[in-house]
């Protein structure tokens, strides 16, 4: 279908989209890239057509592969007074498409933030005249739009609505069910294989301190790499995301601040044998279960003759525990940091870089090049933007929880005591960063880079997973999440 298909064809492009959707793309991954260069490159010779949901819908396909499209190409759509035409608000699709679009917006283009705008306040209020089919789509999307959603969540609710379309291909849908299940099987066995490990550890009983969260901790790694032949850097992930756990609860509710001196000093030295005698006894079984994994890594990385790799591994790790440090000695001494001053210490200490590294590390279907890794290292824009939508986000899952014990200040309290604002006048800076931060991984994927596509996307991801939690995830085990994992994790789809 996808090669019979004529590239110029509106239906090209409602295929690749719906092939997106259902998460079936890995497969077709090459064709599909071949296919939105060609209508990108088209599209600069002749951009006619007045479908606004033809339009919409080619400007997201082409922005999400990395192609500039110019914003220019809504302009038809606007009046003289610089507003969207009340006409199209009758095309429902036409302005789904336009939303989801404005998702891919880059600093600076006013014409598609009017278009979020316009779009939304549309949407929501059309959502009750809206047939059930139709109202479920307008629905999923306000709720997460495509762009930002992570593709195996995306895969089962757009299977669900798919189902309900009268125009739907029955031969897609049942492919798309069946591979969804697959992967389902197989994310089951690596969650056993992680299991025996969390269980051989014996986390329980020697770090009863530690949260035991390595169901979710594999969700997120799901979330990051989802492609069956990602097996092995999945269950990496998966491992030390809950390791990054421990930790955290260790430096923020365990461990006393000359504690802490010790423990972050002999992971400053781990690699001296003799430097375990300096921990605190309460901390070597963390330190442990910390240093265990990284001789793991390192003995596998050497037997496929990539110790080097190791180094960068290395050095994120340390820059992160030093973050963990200094929040330590912040609550320490009773100092309440500037916000940015916060922010350029907690985007670090969010430890997305250092799962980003651990990622590259070991991702066995590309090349990775010793220059794609000193590019990892450097803190490149894309992964600052991420690691500022993880750590604000964090904040605000955890803002009310944190009132009820000791704890270093949030973004929002050091917001409000540096400029003497609201709650709530704080939270409105945090998202105005937040969507800022979008527009710089949107910029960031448009411009050439000199890391190959691959790469961008794991930052990308990473952010897609971050958006997935609801704010009461962690506090409420109750909370929407655990349908989330149930969905992905646990319960197949009928075919």
């Amino acid at each position: 279908m996808l090669v019979e298909t004529p590239d110029n064809s509106t239906q090209k492009l409602v295929l690749i989209d719906t092939i997106q959707r259902l998460g079936v793309e890995y497969h077709f991954k090459k064709d599909i890239e071949t296919s939105i260069q060609n209508i990108f490159e088209e599209s600069q010779q002749n951009e006619n057509d007045d479908d606004l949901y033809v339009v919409a819908l080619r400007f997201r396909l082409v922005r999400q592969r990395g192609h500039y499209m110019s914003s220019d190409v809504f302009k038809k759509f606007i009046n003289h007074d610089g507003k969207f035409k009340e006409t199209i608000t009758k095309d429902v699709q036409g302005l789904l498409s336009l939303y989801e679009a404005a998702h891919l917006r880059v600093l600076g283009e006013e014409i598609i933030e009017e278009a979020l705008t316009f779009t939304v306040t549309h949407l929501e209020s059309m959502g009750p005249k809206l047939g059930n089919s139709v109202k479920a789509q307008v629905s999923e999307a306000l709720n997460q739009p495509i762009h930002t959603n992570l593709p195996r969540l995306l895969a089962r609710k757009h299977i669900c609505m798919f189902e309900n379309i009268e125009s739907r291909n029955d031969l897609l849908l049942k492919f798309a069910k069946l591979d969804f299940n697959i992967l389902q099987k197989l994310y089951q066995r690596e969650l056993s294989e992680l299991t025996r490990w969390w269980n051989d550890m014996e986390v329980a009983n020697k770090i009863s301190y530690g949260r035991d969260r390595l169901v979710e901790c594999y969700f997120a790694a799901v979330g990051v790499h989802f492609e069956p032949q990602q097996s092995r850097t999945r269950i990496i992930i998966g491992k030390i995301i809950s390791i990054i756990n421990i930790i955290d609860d260790t430096f923020d509710a365990y461990a006393t601040f000359d504690e802490l001196v010790l423990f972050t000093s002999a992971i400053e030295r781990y690699d001296d044998i003799t430097v375990m005698e300096s921990v605190p006894p309460n901390l070597r079984p963390v330190y442990r279960v910390l240093i265990e994994f990284l001789n793991e890594i390192e003995q596998e990385l050497k037997k496929e003759g990539k110790a080097d790799r190791v180094y960068y591994v290395k050095v994120e790790m340390k820059k992160w525990i030093r973050a963990y440090f200094k929040e330590a000695q912040w609550l320490n001494a009773s100092y309440f940091p500037k916000s940015d001053e916060y922010m350029e210490n907690a985007i670090v200490s969010v430890a997305m870089n250092f799962i980003a590294t651990i990622s590259l590390v070991f991702l066995e279907e590309f090349i990775i090049t010793k220059e794609t890794l000193e590019w990892v290292i450097s803190d490149p824009l894309i992964l600052q933007a991420s690691s500022v939508l993880s750590r604000l986000k964090d904040d605000i899952i955890g803002h009310q929880f944190e009132q009820e014990r000791e704890h270093i200040p949030s973004f929002f309290e050091c917001y409000m005591k540096e400029y003497g604002v609201s709650k709530q006048e704080a939270y409105v800076e945090a998202q105005k960063k937040m969507n800022n931060a979008w527009k710089d991984i949107n910029m960031e994927l448009l411009c050439l880079s000199q890391v190959p596509m691959f790469v961008l996307e794991q930052a990308i991801s990473a952010t897609r997973l971050t958006l997935a939690f609801e704010e009461n995830d962690f506090i409420d085990t109750e909370a929407r999440f655990k349908d989330k994992v149930i969905s992905l994790l646990v319960d197949p789809i009928k075919i």
